[in-house]
């Protein structure tokens, strides 16, 4: 019976994360590092995404890692992009919960934990490609147990 049970629960997360992963096209995805003794407020953490083949409609994504060093139950992201060759320029604050207000934790793992927080949708066309800066904006200076920032786009669906 319980053999039966795990089979029906593969197959329906086999089916779940096809479907799911049918529906986007990651074009870029890449983590960034913060040091061991905390993530410094004026430590820009940077990524360039090179020209893109395609034009369309991509869905920007912020990943944090944190491990149970991380003092505060939120997070609160800077981040700037230009996109490139028109030069605009965009700037978006970024609440991340971290921690609900029971103490239970959001994310994904054991000792260290994932989260993935939505940015924005955005329009690109061929050849742009894009430079993006991340930086946090809490009050305190230095923030430890913050292991990796990082930064997904995919492409999203033609409908």
């Amino acid at each position: 019976m319980r053999q039966r049970n795990r089979l029906i629960i593969a197959t329906l997360l086999t089916v779940a994360l096809t479907t799911v992963s049918c529906n986007r096209k990651t074009i870029y995805s890449h983590y960034e590092h913060t040091p061991i003794s905390g993530w410094e407020k004026n430590d820009l953490l940077s990524f360039s995404l090179s020209p893109l083949p395609h034009d369309g409609l991509f869905r920007e994504e912020v990943g944090v890692r944190i491990n149970s060093a991380y003092p505060f139950m939120g997070l609160t992201l800077i981040v700037e992009q230009q996109i490139m060759p028109s030069g605009t320029t965009r700037s978006d604050t970024l609440w991340c919960k971290l921690i609900d207000n029971d103490g239970t934790i959001q994310g994904q793992g054991i000792s260290y934990y994932q989260y993935s927080f939505h940015l924005c949708n955005l329009h690109l066309l061929k050849g742009d490609s894009l430079s993006v800066s991340i930086r946090h904006n809490m009050k305190r200076e230095i923030l430890p147990g913050i292991s990796d920032i990082g930064l997904t786009l995919s492409q999203m669906p033609d409908d």
